[in-house]
């Protein structure tokens, strides 16, 4: 830590002294002479000084003109990060049904230790006879120090705290009462490695009666080959002897960005009593599980997702990555709780059978995830992704599905899958788009125990969901005055207060006069072919400044394609905001919360559609007299770095500056190195690409790719641009955009590259993440100011 902070104080404290040395060049250079030759050689010989003082401390890359404004937006940028974000929370009831309890994890940027500091903090909530509710806060939080996931008991009076091993060490579990640790389970990496805590195959779950855990972790090894002086041991040992040595074995596929260490996600159940530890049986290897829960009183007690292995062309074996690739094909299971199973043999002949199979549960779809019980134990409801899966698109409008749970727990046989809310494809204006669900709550439950409570996108905002799994009747609220009274019924919404201190008095004033609006955009030159849905209005976010007319703008574009930029709170795009930018964040066809017929209109025209999106929501505000045209900015990450690399490309003479973080920019490159492959296919060829997907492409192939793809417009590129990009991507390898880069120095183009070594496709180490905008902003200051 001390070497740490040394480290970053020598570099600021070399920006401070260099900012002194410019200063004072630039002040010699005021007092000279000012005849023409005179002033060009003074300035030569300024540039000349500034340049050896650069070799005595100035950072690497450094402009000397921006060194103020690299440390004045430094400082700003530092105060964003102060402000801490709001993870999970969870509501324990009381006796008193009146009085309640909540937990929420918060978390916190480290930027002297880059990485995330995760805090508990705790309330007590109780209900007026007005049926006002109120938040008493505690006053401090408390650090989860080591912790990888913190998961309470469904009563609230048990705590579990998972401590994964680094290294080879054991994996702790922790189990908490009141006051105390009631039990400290550690589990050998021969039994397994570490619990899975990502959020898509994370699955931690307590039985109703708080005795058992089950979860999904990483398999132990497989054995390796183990040689010593006289070749191959054929007796492997545990033992680590210093004559022999283990060789690879092997390799074996993972599951992509963000999993390359992981292989092959199992399932356990630890008995929290005796702290003994089982895994579930029947399961092939074919199969990675996750999203465990469990079922009601049953003979198959566990019920959790599978995604299977068999992903590459025609099927044969290869993991594709997953991360945010919601096209990967899964399905339910049900197998027996491991102890109960054991005991259930113990109780009969044991010689009857051997381990009950597992059930797939719903063999008719392609995609089911989320699992959720009802609290009566009558259904099992669950998110589907079909249209993804079917159509090949990373990520689609999602349907609800649910099935009727024996009464008797005999899970044998073939089970019915009924909708709850259908794929919505041409949403008539202003209604319901459909479901676009990232996340379930683990109980999403209201007090009827048919209602559902979730979170979905719906165009450019966040809607609140409400859906009655037994009759598929469905309400939805924003704040009041978002309402469509038109398509929806009226929900009332209390403040709470805010447990975070109050912004700082530099962060609010430059806040303070922001001004916010969802634009409806006509789409331009509209094909007949076209779907009808895929003609509506696309929409932009236009965050403006005081006087927007004057001040510089950011075109700011998510990537994906198959994502969406809601208008919720992004501290990047705050702390852009503050430096006095307008913000047009569009949301092209093809983003999600629009219908499924906007959204597969895209597959097979990226480059084209998706760029005309752009610029006619540009066009929009320049005629509407927001935006001065002349001072335009554009940034973009991964499909976003694609669009910003081809709009500079497409467009020359539109943006004064530009900055992507890990873009697309060369497909025919990106296609042999990519953990997702057949995204390659799909977004260029549309539908059909699923069907021709190889590992192999042809040289049509491969030209097609390379003509699609932002390099084939390069010649034509002015613009400066700011390259921020992840040595470790394994989505859109570092390649693609150092040749981007190299290719644009080449051609005299004035450019920046930052490459952080140990981050990956979202940059989002906290140092990586502060490095990033703070160069785009100090990068954007430089071109946009008159």
């Amino acid at each position: 830590m001390v070497a740490i902070c040394s480290g970053i104080q020598s570099y600021y404290s070399s920006i401070a002294a260099a900012a002194d040395i410019y200063r004072s060049v630039s002040s010699a250079c005021a007092r000279a002479p000012t005849s023409g030759s005179l002033l060009r050689r003074s300035i030569s010989n300024s540039k000349v000084m500034a340049s050896d003082h650069a070799s005595q401390g100035l950072p690497s890359g450094m402009d000397p003109s921006m060194l103020d404004e690299y440390a004045s937006q430094s400082k700003l940028l530092q105060e964003f990060f102060k402000i801490p974000s709001i993870g999970k929370a969870w509501v324990f009831n009381s006796k008193n049904e009146n009085t309640s309890r909540a937990m929420v994890s918060i978390g916190q940027s480290d930027l002297l230790a880059n990485k995330k500091r995760n805090f508990l903090l705790n309330s007590h909530i109780s209900k007026s006879a007005s049926k006002s509710v109120n938040f008493q806060w505690s006053p401090f939080p408390i650090e989860m120090n080591g912790v990888s996931a913190v998961v309470p008991s469904p009563s609230g009076e048990k705590l579990l705290l998972v401590r994964n091993a680094e290294d080879d060490s054991p994996t702790k579990l922790e189990i908490w009462g009141p006051c105390q640790l009631e039990n400290e389970i550690h589990i050998a990496q021969s039994i397994h490695g570490s619990l899975y805590t990502d959020g898509w195959f994370e699955g931690i779950s307590w039985n109703q009666e708080e005795t058992f855990i089950a979860y999904v972790a990483e398999e132990p090894p497989q054995p390796k080959p183990e040689f010593n002086d006289s070749g191959y041991r054929k007796e492997a040992s545990s033992q680590k002897d210093c004559k022999s040595w283990k060789g690879q074995g092997d390799w074996e596929d993972d599951w992509g960005e963000t999993y390359s260490k992981k292989r092959m996600p199992a399932l356990f159940v630890a008995n929290i009593s005796s702290g003994e530890v089982r895994a579930v049986k029947g399961i092939t290897r074919s199969l990675s599980v996750g999203q465990v829960i469990w079922a009601p009183s049953s003979s198959y007690s566990l019920v959790f997702v599978t995604w299977s292995d068999d992903n590459g062309f025609q099927e044969t074996p290869r993991k594709l990555g997953i991360k945010y690739c919601y096209n990967r094909p899964c399905a339910l299971y049900a197998a027996p709780d491991p102890f109960k199973e054991d005991a259930d043999k113990q109780s009969t002949d044991s010689s009857k059978g051997d381990t009950k199979a597992i059930v797939k549960l719903t063999a008719e779809l392609s995609s089911a995830f989320f699992p959720r019980f009802s609290p009566d134990g009558k259904y099992l409801v669950f998110i589907s992704a079909k249209s993804a899966v079917d159509s090949g698109a990373h990520n689609a409008t999602n349907s609800m599905h649910k099935i009727d749970w024996p009464a008797d727990g005999k899970v044998e046989g073939s089970f019915s899958v009924d909708d709850v809310v259908p794929i919505i494809a041409s949403p008539q204006l202003g209604c319901f788009p459909g479901i676009y669900c990232s996340s379930l709550l683990r109980f999403p439950w209201l007090s009827d125990g048919r209602t559902m409570i979730l979170s979905s996108y719906w165009g450019s905002k966040e809607a609140i969901l409400s859906v009655n799994v037994a009759s598929g009747e469905m309400y939805y609220g924003f704040v009041a005055s978002q309402i469509d009274k038109s398509c929806s019924c009226h929900w009332d919404w209390q403040g709470i207060p805010s447990p975070f201190p109050k912004l700082s008095d530099k962060v609010s004033a430059l806040l303070v006069n922001h001004k916010f609006s969802v634009l409806k955009i006509p789409i331009s030159n509209a094909s007949d072919k076209l779907p009808d849905g895929a003609k509506l209005p696309i929409e932009a976010i236009f965050v403006s400044c005081k006087d927007s007319a004057s001040n510089p703008t950011i075109v700011v574009l998510h990537g994906g394609p198959h994502s969406v930029y809601p208008s919720s709170y992004s501290r990047s795009l705050a702390f852009l905001h503050a430096q006095g930018y307008n913000l047009l964040v569009v949301n092209y066809r093809g983003s999600l919360g629009f219908g499924e017929e906007a959204l597969q209109s895209l597959p097979g025209n990226i480059g084209s559609q998706d760029v005309n999106d752009v610029l006619t929501a540009l066009e929009f505000v320049i005629k509407k007299g927001l935006i001065d045209p002349s001072r335009v900015a554009v940034v973009g990450g991964s499909h976003g770095g694609f669009l910003t690399t081809h709009l500079i490309g497409q467009a020359p003479e539109t943006f004064v500056a530009a900055a992507a973080r890990n873009p697309v920019c060369n497909l025919s490159l990106m296609v042999g190195t990519t953990d997702i492959p057949e995204w390659c296919f799909l977004e260029i060829y549309g539908k059909e690409g699923k069907n021709c997907f190889t590992e192999s492409p042809s040289s049509d192939m491969i030209t097609q790719f390379y003509q699609k793809s932002p390099i084939s417009h390069i010649s034509k590129v002015k613009t400066p641009t700011l390259f921020l990009l992840g040595a470790k991507d394994l989505r859109v390898p570092v390649s693609n955009g150092l040749q981007y880069a190299r290719t644009l120095k080449e051609r005299r183009v004035e450019t920046k590259t930052i490459v952080f070594p140990e981050d990956m496709h979202g940059l989002d180490k906290p140092q990586s993440d502060y490095e990033s905008f703070l160069n785009i902003g100090v990068w954007f200051k430089k071109y946009t100011s008159k």
